[in-house]
């Protein structure tokens, strides 16, 4: 494996996006628009359903690319591990955001062969974002290791709410003084 560009990223991170982005362009548009090989679907989807939930997919894809790239340029590794905006719920929103841009199209049209090259799309992207995810735990140690037992790689962790047993053990008696001065006082 060749080592990490100058930004952390995979040597092959980009050129592997662009050839997948082109190829995945070619054969939705075949498909869904010329030769129909695998669309059989949008006879028994509603197109109105297929757009609705495309629609909310590209917002969210939206969303998740604005945000990151709000939060993280090109111009290398960041100096902190940043767990702002989107990267506060998913390590690799702009990733996800590309992921859900892919699945909305699929959806609109419900190309099966759109659908088999969206697979190999994610685990192309799943691929590049391990090898990252290794390279900024050698950067960033503990720091990083802790980010990720907090946030999911594609889906955000649902967490409930961490008590620190001491500070509630001395909240319940706070509680406990409290009701005993209003009971005796009443």
């Amino acid at each position: 494996m060749n080592g990490p560009s100058k930004n952390g990223e995979h040597p092959f991170g980009d050129k592997g996006q662009m050839v997948l982005f082109a190829l995945f362009l070619i054969v939705w548009i075949a498909d869904s628009f010329i030769l129909h090989l695998s669309a059989s679907f949008t006879d028994h989807i509603p197109l109105y359903l297929r757009l609705i939930l495309s629609a909310v997919l590209l917002a969210l894809a939206v969303y998740l690319v604005k945000s990151g790239h709000t939060a993280v340029g090109h111009e290398g590794i960041p100096k902190a591990v940043i767990d702002t905006g989107a990267f506060r719920y998913v390590r690799h929103p702009l990733y996800l955001g590309s992921v859900l841009f892919y699945l909305s199209l699929v959806v609109s049209t419900a190309s099966l062969l759109s659908f088999a090259l969206w697979v190999v799309i994610l685990v192309f992207y799943d691929y590049i974002s391990c090898y990252e995810e290794r390279v900024l735990e050698q950067v960033f140690g503990e720091e990083y290791h802790s980010y990720k037992s907090r946030t999911g790689r594609w889906i955000p962790r649902i967490t409930s709410a961490r008590i620190d047993p001491v500070e509630s053990h001395s909240y319940d008696e706070e509680i406990e003084k409290q009701n005993r001065e209003y009971t005796s006082g009443a």
